[in-house]
């Protein structure tokens, strides 16, 4: 069972009293991964509603499921909904970082230990200032964290952002991490906070975030990343912003195309140009400025 721990808030009390419930028949650690994922597959599935990730998701969503009692499976709910209200009342917070934190599950996890809250808010600030320019110049901001945790230094920026009166149509969250539990903890939080982007579970040093164009938003992802779509990317500027990069794409390949048809016939086969081959390339490791980026 969890050690218990004395929270300042009461939804983090709220939501320990709840957790602890679950912890009755479970490892607390197998219990905060098996919510962490059931919130994170109702939030995906919501808006992913066919094709095989969905079916996969919904064959996980019934594994997990199958582990527990009508009364379990309510607590998860509430836990659920106790998230929900937090972020809603408080959206300056890492509350699922924190309650990961205070609930003792970090030293048996992996040795995790997730950066305090305020350094990120202070983090978030600092890398920010000027982004008003970026945002100018194509509409939008990339905003990147290939080390993401529970999210925090995202939820920071989201909230950075919002004080300078920017909304989700103007930024673009990319997060990854190699541990699943803790990438969802940050997809959870950024779908309720309403942030556009995805999460990708995946070593970023191994299997860093890739696409054609180095468009963030023509991901093409390889057989060892898990991609989780935030539900405000299905957003129908999103959207838009994602169906012209498609065109662009196309049309520079019709472009290297027809180049090539009025080339004269060299003496050896000539060289299929890279617009043509559309080549998997590193999307945000130029100039990169750490674990927090722009793009």
């Amino acid at each position: 069972m969890a050690k218990a721990v004395r929270f300042h808030k009461k939804s983090q009390a709220d939501f320990s009293r709840l957790f602890s419930e679950l912890c009755k028949s479970k490892s607390p650690w197998e219990a905060w991964a098996d919510f962490t994922a059931m919130s994170a597959l109702v939030l995906a599935n919501a808006f992913d509603q066919q094709g095989p990730i969905h079916d996969d998701r919904e064959r996980q969503y019934a594994d997990t499921v199958k582990r527990y009692s009508k009364s379990e499976l309510s607590v998860f709910s509430k836990l659920f909904a106790v998230t929900v209200e937090a972020l809603e009342d408080d959206p300056d917070q890492d509350f699922l970082g924190e309650m990961f934190m205070g609930l003792n599950l970090s030293s048996h996890w992996k040795g995790q230990f997730f950066t305090p809250y305020n350094v990120c808010r202070m983090t978030a600030e600092m890398q920010i200032d000027g982004i008003e320019a970026h945002i100018e110049r194509r509409g939008w901001v990339g905003i990147n964290d290939p080390c993401c945790g529970a999210g925090a230094l995202l939820v920071a920026a989201r909230n950075a952002l919002v004080r300078r009166k920017l909304g989700p149509t103007q930024a673009l969250f990319v997060a990854q991490d190699i541990d699943r539990t803790a990438a969802l903890m940050c997809y959870v939080q950024l779908s309720l906070l309403g942030c556009a982007g995805y999460v990708v579970v995946a070593d970023s040093i191994r299997y860093p975030i890739t696409g054609p164009r180095k468009s963030p938003l023509l991901i093409s992802p390889m057989p060892e990343q898990e991609v989780w779509l935030m539900p405000a990317l299905y957003n129908e500027i999103w959207a838009g912003r994602t169906q012209c990069e498609r065109m662009m794409l196309l049309l520079e390949q019709l472009e290297a195309a027809t180049q090539i048809a009025h080339e004269p016939e060299p003496d050896e086969t000539p060289q299929i140009p890279e617009a043509l081959a559309q080549p998997t390339v590193p999307l945000l490791n130029e100039k990169a400025g750490g674990q927090f980026t722009l793009f």
